[in-house]
């Protein structure tokens, strides 16, 4: 009867530190938003509302932003923090490009419901690739997936999910082990990450073509990773440095951000 309480007890010893490690890693990973701020006409933007489903059932939501005569379509994964709300710099350059943009809230963040988790943002992700191409109709070949920061993790697991034209990566990390470490370097990180978001071991396999953004003053995901995703990555890819911090860096270097990226579509997109 001992030794059952003290198994008992130490089951229940376990899964109590797997559920404090968990929210530890939630609390440090995720910081969504839930109130929208402002909206795509806010900057002059026609914008429709959109809900979808994941494959799981929980409900998405996102913006399409319709660009009149595109040149592709492009799917936006955004970073850890606030929501689609907070992205209306780069939807204006974006659509500036030529192309829709259809933004998506993961599933905790904005208006989507239920909670962020690894898989539960590829399934976000993979529920507004396929309503580009069933709802809107939209060809792969004028597709382009883009993710910043934490979304750079999610395109690229997107491209492996989905074909599509292109894949742009900005301010991505190469693991959320890699970042925990750098963060936490005294925690046995490998243990206490649970969503490892390995983009490096994924890009060596993907072959449509790439463009990896970075600044070299990055101050949260060091510069150094995104060359590392850059340098394992398959051709064909191209790499554009930037400059300023992690989340305005894009904004700091608008002028050379825009050109290098229309060149990258120009050289890679049908027409």
């Amino acid at each position: 009867m001992k030794i059952i309480v003290t198994i008992l007890l130490i089951g229940l010893l376990v899964l109590l530190v797997w559920w404090l490690a968990r929210r530890f890693e939630r609390s440090r990973m995720y910081y969504p938003q839930s109130e929208l701020e402002a909206s795509p006409s806010e900057i002059g933007l026609d914008y429709e509302d959109v809900t979808l489903t994941a494959s799981d059932g929980v409900r998405i939501h996102g913006w399409w932003i319709p660009a009149g005569a595109s040149r592709g379509s492009i799917i936006f994964c955004h970073g850890n923090a606030g929501n689609i709300s907070h992205r209306l710099d780069s939807i204006r350059i974006f659509h500036e490009l030529g192309l829709d943009v259809f933004i998506y809230d993961y599933r905790g963040y904005g208006r989507s419901g239920g909670s962020p988790s690894e898989e539960g943002t590829y399934r976000d992700a993979t529920a507004a690739y396929d309503y580009l191409r069933k709802a809107r109709g939209i060809p792969l070949e004028r597709i382009i997936i883009f993710g910043r920061s934490l979304g750079g993790a999610v395109a690229v697991e997107l491209a492996h999910r989905r074909k599509a034209s292109l894949l742009i990566c900005e301010s991505a990390f190469t693991s959320a082990v890699d970042m925990g470490k750098l963060l936490f370097p005294y925690l046995p990180v490998d243990l206490l990450v649970f969503d490892k978001y390995d983009s490096v071991s994924k890009v060596e396999s993907l072959t449509l073509p790439k463009l990896f953004i970075h600044s070299r003053k990055d101050d949260l995901v060091p510069f150094e990773q995104g060359r590392r995703l850059y340098r394992v990555a398959a051709e064909p890819k191209e790499f554009l440095e930037i400059r300023g911090n992690h989340g305005e860096g894009f904004l700091e270097d608008e002028s050379i951000y825009c050109r290098a990226i229309d060149a990258f579509l120009g050289r890679y997109l049908p027409g």
